[in-house]
């Protein structure tokens, strides 16, 4: 443990909210977990991949262009980030059933990390969103589990842990359906601070338990 994760009871853990986000919706469902996750005492940090879709797809939405452009982010993931955290969660719109290429062109770059056991026993969780209802939210959740899986990572499901989640909740992560474009709704956004706070706990525990 570092001397900045303090110790005891006082154990602050370091979680990494790692996402892409073409017009704003998973940056939003982002920042409700990342604040979750603070209000449960940990050091968080919220970073978006970089882009890689050519410019002339990005103009064909008028929302992904303004994101681009606009967004308030001024620092990306890096490796480095998911070395420094205790905790990852990670975040993509569905693209088919799967994760956003962007977000995997991120994952595919942590062989190295992954060869020096540096992901080990991080504790991971998932988050989406889609258009449709039946447009991927799980199976996009399972896929970036996936990752987690070849790390030796320990995986946190949201899980039915609140009574709002028994309304809103997605049992295997954070999750929402952007019909028309919408903006993550309330309902939404609740269950992605439920799931901050509850990556942030256990990773708590586990953190304080390691030797």
């Amino acid at each position: 443990m570092s001397g900045d994760q303090m110790s005891g009871d006082h154990v602050m853990p370091r979680i990494a909210v790692v996402f892409y986000s073409a017009t704003g919706n998973i940056a939003a469902m982002a920042e409700a977990l990342a604040a979750g996750a603070t209000e449960e005492g940990a050091q968080v940090r919220v970073r978006p991949v970089v882009e890689l879709a050519p410019a002339e797809a990005i103009d064909r939405n008028p929302r992904w262009r303004a994101w681009v452009e606009n967004n308030p982010y001024d620092e990306t993931a890096t490796l480095a980030d998911l070395e420094w955290a205790d905790g990852i969660a990670l975040g993509s719109p569905t693209r088919f059933g799967g994760p956003a290429g962007q977000l995997k062109e991120f994952l595919d770059t942590t062989g190295g990390l992954w060869m020096q056991g540096k992901l080990v026993d991080k504790v991971g969780a998932a988050f989406t969103s889609a258009s449709t209802r039946h447009g991927g939210l799980e199976s996009t959740i399972l896929a970036m589990n996936n990752v987690f899986y070849h790390w030796g990572s320990i995986i946190v499901a949201l899980g039915y842990t609140d009574p709002h989640l028994m309304e809103s909740g997605n049992p295997y992560g954070g999750s929402f359906v952007s019909r028309r474009s919408a903006p993550p709704d309330d309902d939404a956004l609740r269950a992605c601070r439920l799931q901050g706070a509850r990556l942030a706990r256990i990773t708590r525990q586990l953190v304080r338990e390691a030797p």
